[in-house]
């Protein structure tokens, strides 16, 4: 009997949270923890998922890219209410190749490129006119020209050593399947709900 995969059951209820019009299905908590194990959360957007694990892109110069430099492991959910379904991912970051770094970022819609461009993320900003006027100086210096990936922006990995799958079920008897990666594949298990 073939060994389950999770990812491939992933993908299937991600592109059943397209089908359903869920605004941004992509959105996904982001769980880390800085080096003396004091979380922090906040929401990324997957941007991509295959076999090697779960993409997203950021400045590494930013509070979570210091904490995955860190502590390099993280976990992320997903949450689709309106197919009841739920995702927890959890396993170690490794960054993506500069090349997948570099095709991503050319698909960003240009305005979203200066400002990768120019936000320090995370850092304290005096006023938002200060990062207006980056911004503005910025688009003035390249006009039509290219604007190439900053060498602190780019993808991490989250490379999966659990996934759970959740189903909403009537009374709380929620279904739970936990995956975890053993040698060669998936082991799967039903957890209580």
């Amino acid at each position: 009997m073939a060994s389950p995969d999770p990812i491939r059951l992933f993908r299937s209820w991600f592109s059943a949270a397209r089908k359903a019009g869920i605004p941004s299905p992509e959105a996904m908590a982001l769980a880390t923890a800085d080096r003396r194990g004091r979380p922090s959360v906040r929401f990324v957007l997957l941007k991509g998922v295959d076999d090697r694990g779960f993409v997203f892109y950021t400045n590494a110069d930013s509070r979570k890219g210091g904490e995955l430099a860190a502590n390099p492991r993280a976990s992320l959910a997903i949450y689709w209410q309106p197919i009841a379904r739920q995702v927890r991912v959890e396993g170690r970051i490794e960054r993506v190749s500069d090349a997948e770094a570099d095709a991503y970022w050319a698909t960003r819609p240009r305005e979203s490129r200066f400002a990768g461009s120019v936000s320090r993320q995370s850092r304290p900003l005096r006023s938002r006119a200060e990062l207006l006027a980056r911004w503005r100086k910025l688009v003035r210096e390249v006009g039509d020209g290219e604007i190439p990936r900053p060498a602190n922006w780019t993808g991490f990995r989250i490379v999966p050593d659990a996934i759970e799958l959740w189903r909403e079920r009537p009374h709380r008897l929620h279904e739970r399947e936990q995956f975890v990666r053993i040698r060669g594949g998936w082991k799967r298990s039903l957890l209580n709900p």
